[in-house]
Parts: structure tokens; sequence; C-alpha cells
């Protein structure tokens, strides 16, 4: 079945991404967890997929999530709570599960978490091939609940749908609150206090747009229709194609008078005109925060190029010694 599409477009950064296998985002992975310990879980995944760390520093956790300060005592609480969580697959409508632990320790001394994981889970993180579930921390940085987490993260492993009908009691345990009484006998409350409130933060902020339907018996509800769409995730530019069009645009700039000194009244203005390029680039792109996409940086570094090399040629016309351009190696596939 071929999932849905929908017209949104948004910045994925492959450099603040996690992998997981579709079987662990689908998993009861997050269930009961708090949110500052389901950023926890997934940074300590990122740490290991991104050079194969088994520690991290708290400074660099609370930076990735915007959190202000990670008191210790809440690190304390919070690593206590992830070392007893399990994996569980788990049929929500039939009777079948299979758990298994996802960490053996987890440790925290001045400011730094180490862990180990459980070799049952690495797997499902680690040299993942064929289908996985990308997911990008900058963008589940804007959740502030976790039920968002829980629903993106299945909704993402549901590869290929584009609906699911689920039982009232299937949607509690996929939310960890099946033993929480008000929303046993308020579904109203469950809808309001739950599941709106995921639908909300993933609809403002990613690239799904979730709704659902109800499923009723009568008067009751019994269920319900869970309804989603996928937009295109378009690639943010990585920092190291960002530093390098930052390097060209220095290059020019630092030289900015050998331009002025041209004598042939057109080659000079032909240089002063590929410089306010440069610093248009300068301005729009780089002076401020913007969503730059890989694409288009990878476009900005080749027409610098272009335009850097043209002026060397104007500064050679001139009988003056080019400039060096000399910028970082930087790989056009790979990037």
């Amino acid at each position: 079945m071929v999932g849905r599409r929908n017209q949104k477009q948004v910045l994925i950064s492959n450099a603040d991404s996690i992998k997981k296998s579709n079987e662990l985002s689908t998993s009861k992975l997050n269930q009961g967890l708090t949110l500052n310990q389901m950023q926890l879980l997934s940074y300590a995944i990122y740490s290991t997929q991104k050079d194969g760390s088994t520690t991290f520093i708290k400074s660099d956790f609370e930076k990735k999530f915007g959190l202000e300060k990670y008191q210790t005592k809440q690190a304390k609480v919070d690593a206590q709570r992830i070392l007893s969580i399990q994996a569980g697959l788990e049929d929500l409508e039939n009777d079948s599960f299979e758990y298994w632990n996802v960490f053996r320790k987890m440790k925290y001394n001045n400011g730094t978490f180490t862990f180990l994981w459980d070799p049952e889970i690495t797997p499902h993180i680690l040299d993942l091939k064929d289908k996985y579930v990308l997911t990008d921390l900058t963008i589940t940085a804007h959740f502030n609940s976790g039920f968002s987490w829980t629903l993106y993260d299945y909704l993402r492993g549901s590869y290929g749908c584009w609906y699911k009908s689920l039982t009232k009691d299937a949607v509690m345990k996929m939310f960890g609150v099946e033993k929480t009484k008000s929303y046993l006998e308020n579904t109203g409350l469950l809808k309001n206090r739950v599941l709106d409130v995921a639908i909300a933060e993933i609809n403002e902020f990613t690239e799904l747009e979730v709704s659902y339907e109800e499923i009723k018996k009568g008067r009751s509800i019994i269920g319900f229709k869970l309804i989603w769409s996928a937009g295109k995730g378009i690639s943010k530019a990585s920092k190291k194609q960002v530093d390098t069009l930052q390097t060209l645009i220095n290059i020019v700039v630092d030289d900015l008078l050998i331009y002025a000194e041209i004598n042939d009244k057109t080659n000079r203005e032909r240089a002063l005109k590929i410089i306010r390029d440069f610093q248009s680039i300068q301005y729009r792109f780089l002076d401020q925060e913007v969503g730059l996409t890989s694409s288009h940086c990878n476009n900005l570094i080749k027409k610098s190029t272009s335009d850097l090399e043209a002026l060397n040629s104007l500064l050679e016309l001139e009988g003056k010694e080019p400039i060096d351009t000399r910028v970082p190696m930087f790989n056009w596939l790979e990037n």
C-alpha cells in the first residue's frame, strides 16, 4: 500500500538524525517515559550512530534539545528509568508480544553519561541498510509532549500505510496510559489530553498531517481510525557545506580593495558586480539563521567557486597576482 502525500516541505538535518528499525519505532519503547527520558534515550542512539560512542556530555544533550538546565537529581531519576526500559514488539490487536532489554548499564558521573547497550537492541539501531525510520532530533526537539513523540514514531514506523484502525484499548496501550482511570472512564479526556495534543504538535512541526475518525458502537466510542499523509523531507545544508561557502566569501571580502584598483572600467565594474553577489549571499544566507537546503547550498558553492575564478581572471588581465583560492576539500557526491 502506498502512503498518501501532502504538500508540506520540512528541512531534514541528516547530521542531527537517528535511525531506528521499523519494528523498534512501532514498539512500546517509549511507553511510560517522560519527554526528557525519551530525549535521553534518543540522544544515546544519536551518540552511538554518530561515532560509535557510548558516552556523551550533559551540556551537549542540553544544547541539542534546548534544555536550560538539566539537574543532576533529574538525571539520576531519568537514568534509572532508562536503564529499566524494555523494547516490546507487540501486536496491539492480537495476543502476541516479544520483549528485550535496551541497556545493560547506565552511569552518570560529573556531567558525563556512560551506557552499555544490550546486544539484542544493536541490530535495530546499527548497520541499518534496508527499511528504517529516520528521525531528525531538531524536529522532535519542538515537542512539548511525550505523546507527540510516541505517535510520530509509531506512524512513521508504519511504512507504506496511510490509515490504521485501533481500538480504544490499543490506543491507550500505545500511549502507555492504559491504567489511567480517568481515560478509561472518559474517552473525551483521552482525546483532549492525549490524542489531540499529539496530533496538534505533529501537524505543526513535522512533515506529517494527521487526523482521526471515531469508531463508534451505538453512541459509545470504541476506537479510532488514524489517518495521515507525509510531506517531503528536504535535506538541510550540512555544517561542512556552510563552512565551505563561508570560506569562499571570506576569500573575496578580505581582498575587496584589490578589485577596486582594477584600471579597466569594464573589468572593474564586472568585478564589483561579482563582489555584490558574494555580499548578497553573505547577507541572505549566512548572516542570519536561514534554513538553507543542501542542494541550494551546493549551487551557491558552485556559483561562488566559478565567480572566484572569474575574479582571478580579471586580476591576471591587470597583471596582478591572483588570490589564493584554496578551500577545504569538498566531496560533491557525498554531500
